[in-house]
């Protein structure tokens, strides 16, 4: 499956991040020694399910490298737009893609077993859509600072995935119904007052369950939709705040050092045996004699002549 990386975004003055990315754009925004989208680049590259990937925003000086072939495409001004022209792009490097995977530039602790486990999961079924939402007891578990923004439902408490799995016709159908969605995205009140009223009041109300709103949301854009409730939370951890930015920066570092801590070697300690001496060799002709029990000496011969046994007789 090939990834789209959405890279496009440059922070504004009024916007928190903007001290950080110098008038650049968000995704190279030092992020413990490399820029954010190269921690997201290095775990799409070291995912087995991941054949292409798709950088939308950025060109080919921002020195940005991956393990898997990388084209450009250039930012299109609006998030919609860039994913549409990544799935363009997806389907001149291979006509018979299905399904494509779009990730945000912005998730730097992300894992290739994540990716794996995201496209495994998905393709257990043939759906539109797959999108990915993060119980809140996992997040607060891994980042418990995140301040991430949650939806309220009946069964649980969610946040938003930074990468999911769609269906190549997904960008030529609904594309107004997306822009919406897309622009709201941040605030759920606003994507279900888009969806209807009655979502509106049953999310108010916390009367919706994940089933419900999927169902919902699917009935009312006329797709098939299916929701990944992640075990993971570092899909769905993004910067979108400095406090965010500083706590991922602190939380990779972290990562680094331990992984330059090399675990001790055990050394086996092995005792040489020491070998017996030999003993030395006994004469052929006599044994001296050894005292007895009793004191009394006994000799013995070994072994003598019989020239010399004739002499004596």
């Amino acid at each position: 499956m090939d990834a789209i990386v959405t890279a496009g975004g440059i922070p504004r003055p009024e916007d928190p991040l903007y001290t950080y990315s110098n008038g650049d754009s968000k995704a190279l925004i030092d992020v413990a020694g490399k820029p954010m989208i190269q921690w997201v680049l290095d775990a799409l590259g070291n995912a087995k399910k991941v054949d292409n990937v798709i950088i939308i925003g950025l060109s080919p000086k921002s020195g940005v490298t991956c393990k898997k072939p990388i084209h450009y495409v250039s930012n299109q001004g609006r998030m919609l737009a860039n994913i549409v022209a990544g799935v363009t792009k997806a389907l001149e490097i291979n006509k018979r893609s299905k399904y494509v995977l779009v990730v945000s530039s912005d998730i730097p602790t992300l894992k290739p077993e994540m990716v794996d486990w995201l496209i495994n999961t998905c393709m257990e079924t043939k759906d539109d859509l797959y999108y990915g939402v993060c119980p809140r007891e996992v997040m607060e578990a891994r980042f418990p600072d995140s301040k991430r923004t949650y939806t309220h439902l009946k069964d649980m408490d969610v946040c938003g995935a930074d990468m999911n799995v769609t269906h190549v016709r997904m960008a030529t159908e609904h594309l107004d119904m997306w822009e919406s969605l897309i622009g709201s995205r941040k605030s759920p009140l606003r994507s279900a007052s888009l969806i209807g009223f009655g979502t509106l009041f049953a999310l108010f109300t916390r009367r919706l369950t994940l089933e419900d709103a999927v169902r919902r949301v699917c009935e009312r854009i006329g797709i098939k939709g299916r929701a990944i409730v992640w075990p993971y939370a570092e899909p769905c951890m993004d910067v979108d705040k400095p406090s965010q930015l500083e706590l991922l920066r602190a939380d990779l570092e972290e990562q680094q050092s331990r992984a330059l801590v090399k675990p001790k070697r055990t050394v086996k300690k092995t005792t040489k045996k020491t070998a017996k001496p030999k003993a030395a060799p006994v004469s052929k002709k006599t044994v001296r004699a050894k005292k007895s029990t009793g004191g009394s000496k006994k000799a013995a011969t070994l072994a003598v002549p019989k020239t010399r046994l004739k002499a004596e007789k």
